[in-house]
């Protein structure tokens, strides 16, 4: 079982995928994106880095899938939080022209060469509430973030993943959820996921059995 969380710069994914992994006894793979070194650069001026940004991005994650999920997933059940299909994504919205035509270049090349998750758990979010929690998290190059451009990443997730929801996509509404501090709203979320995947304890409502007459 392989199942990967997405959603929007903010929403909680890594967090989730931390509460997840013991639950159902998976290895836990996470996004590395701290070493990139256009980042902070890139929420400075976007327009400037976003070519070098993007191409970073797409290798690291590219040799992590290659390398980590064939192997993890040999262990057992695999939790990711985030999805290498999902770099093609941020491409559409911070890059244009040749730069763009270059980067889906490259990514189609290596995307054939993925492994693709059972489900992938899409988390929705209102932008404002993602900006508040962006600012708790408060990473130094994610302090000074556009509310405009995670809108427009917000509207960029739902155009590309609400289409698919029920085809290996699960979508959850987070924004009056806070899975990490109340437990009822993790079990909700527990209870989303196995009933998509149809594993236990998850049971199919059985037909009524008719009652003999007396």
């Amino acid at each position: 079982m392989y199942i990967a969380i997405e959603g929007v710069i903010g929403v909680g994914k890594t967090s989730l995928a931390r509460l997840l992994q013991p639950i159902f006894d998976a290895e836990l793979l996470l996004e590395i994106f701290e070493e990139n070194p256009f980042l902070s650069h890139f929420y400075a001026d976007r327009e400037r880095y976003a070519f070098q940004t993007q191409i970073f991005f797409l290798l690291s994650r590219y040799r992590q899938q290659r390398e980590a999920v064939p192997s993890l997933m040999q262990k057992g059940s695999l939790i990711a939080d985030y999805t290498f299909e999902k770099d093609s994504l941020f491409a559409r919205l911070n890059l244009s022209g040749d730069e763009l035509e270059t980067y889906n270049l490259v990514h189609e090349a290596l995307a054939e060469r993925i492994v693709r998750p059972d489900l992938i758990v899409y988390l929705r979010v209102d932008t404002d509430v993602a900006m508040q929690r962006i600012a708790m998290r408060d990473r130094s190059y994610e302090r000074n973030m556009d509310r405009g451009y995670i809108e427009s990443l917000n509207q960029a997730y739902e155009a590309f993943f609400a289409p698919r929801e029920h085809n290996g996509v699960l979508a959850i509404d987070t924004t009056h959820l806070d899975f990490v501090a109340h437990a009822d709203h993790l079990a909700f979320i527990v209870k989303r996921i196995r009933n998509a995947l149809g594993i236990p304890p998850y049971q199919p409502e059985l037909p009524l059995e008719e009652k003999p007459e007396p």
